[in-house]
């Protein structure tokens, strides 16, 4: 086993590997033509990025093919549909041309449901009789905030929900350039208390830079919390460690915390194996130390992370390091759906199997939670009334602030993974089922 949890990585200089660097990585560790085809082929479709920290600290290479991190990080096949990997491969062994082979790959993304949950069509504010570009207002406490220079990430996630960002298609993209339109857009809506920048991932951006982002919120009153959506912790935490900016990042966070706002990095790990380097311990505590909170929450997703021990031993490392465990995700309807997606039962009993094994300090998770159209619905268990089975459902946030928290059932079904699968009950209240057609 190669894994080199232990060993320091220092001031490890940021490097990115993408498609171009496919054959150096198969050479430098091994992997056979099949893999390495593989993953060439997908990632004509699929975002591909990978650093030096995940592939020397964080994967097992003796056998790659089952390693939950590796699958995490490289697209493989069976990750499309079937018909159109045979597609795109003939296309490659063909040499056809770029125009053929731009077409393909924009019809196979255009079936991967680049923007789920009506993100584009419902989410996207107006302002003075003009779309914000950029923006998202789902929910009425909440806004999602999108910089330009922050939608990357340092690797990328074969599962990502959010992997139209990362294809090159500027129609495609939530981004905005700068914070004016959000700043006044907030002064007009103090209902919103949170501002949640993401991406991509905000900490690619230099400290400097984000910093531009984020000194503009100290100024609305009515913003209390401003959260910071990552995986750097999981990919690259020598951005809080040895960066060269990393010591300034921290006084950013100082500086906003001692306003009174509360900093809350949204930090996504997927598995516990990134949790174990030292790297990551020494990341939180120096987070931790500037008053900022660490939350934590990451999609159940095939493959990598779909049984309760894995669960249970990554939401005791939250703990254990001071960080707190927030949510446990049902797997978007998007990109790899087919590949990554469980079952709404087998997720639920997953998550209470695990669950049951917590301390008290770690039952603050939630889960599992579909980011639907109408809201986050939890699955809180099964019932049975009068011989028949159902789903127990409640909306743990949603569009129409007066849906949250109400319970809802469901048919039972098995082998049902999203909303859409689900027949609602008969008995369900009227302005939740409008409110679950949209």
């Amino acid at each position: 086993m190669t894994l080199m949890l232990d060993q320091p990585v220092g001031s490890t200089r940021f490097r990115a590997f993408g498609p171009r660097q496919i054959d150096d990585i198969a050479r430098r560790y091994g992997l056979s033509p099949k893999i390495r085809d593989g993953i060439a082929l997908l990632a004509h479709v699929l975002p591909f990025r990978v650093n030096e920290y995940v592939l020397d600290q964080l994967i097992d290479w003796t056998d790659p093919a089952q390693d939950p991190i590796f699958r995490l990080v490289f697209p493989q096949r069976g990750m499309l549909p079937e018909d159109d990997e045979r597609s795109l491969e003939s296309l490659v062994r063909s040499g056809a041309a770029k125009r053929e082979m731009a077409a393909e790959v924009a019809r196979i993304r255009a079936g991967l449901n680049p923007h789920p949950s009506g993100q584009r069509e419902y989410n996207v504010p107006v302002h003075e009789g003009e779309r914000l570009a950029g923006l998202q207002h789902k929910y009425r406490e909440t806004v999602l905030y999108f910089p330009t220079q922050g939608q990357s990430c340092h690797s990328f996630c074969t599962y990502c929900f959010r992997w139209a960002q990362f294809v090159g298609d500027p129609s495609l993209r939530f981004a905005a350039p700068g914070p004016d339109r959000l700043v006044s857009y907030l002064h007009d809506h103090p209902e919103v208390s949170d501002v949640l920048v993401t991406g991509g991932d905000p900490m690619v951006m230099s400290t400097e830079r984000l910093t531009g982002h984020l000194e503009p919120l100290l100024g609305v009153e009515s913003v209390n919390t401003v959260r910071i959506g990552t995986k750097s912790l999981a990919y690259w935490p020598q951005r809080f460690v040895s960066d060269a900016d990393a010591d300034s990042l921290l006084r950013l966070f100082e500086r906003i915390a001692a306003t009174g706002k509360q900093v809350a990095v949204m930090a996504h790990f997927t598995h516990p194996r990134e949790l174990r380097t030292a790297r990551v311990t020494e990341a939180v505590r120096r987070i931790r130390a500037t008053g900022a909170v660490v939350y934590c929450q990451a999609p159940m997703v095939a493959h990598i992370n779909d049984d309760a021990e894995t669960w249970a031993s990554m939401w005791k490392s939250e703990l254990a390091l001071g960080a707190v465990p927030y949510y446990m995700f049902v797997e978007r309807d998007t990109g790899p759906y087919d590949y990554f997606k469980v079952p709404l039962a087998r997720a639920m009993e997953i998550f209470h199997t695990a669950y049951r094994t917590l301390p008290g300090l770690a039952r603050t998770v939630r889960g599992p939670v579909m980011s639907t159209t109408p809201g986050k619905v939890v699955v809180d268990g099964v019932e049975t009334l009068g011989g028949d089975r159902y789903f127990q459902l409640r909306l743990a946030q949603a569009r129409n602030p007066a849906l949250v928290g109400r319970p809802f059932r469901a048919h039972y079904d098995p082998s049902a993974s999203w909303l859409s699968d689900l027949e609602i009950a008969a008995d369900t209240p009227q302005d939740i089922r409008e409110a679950l057609r949209s």
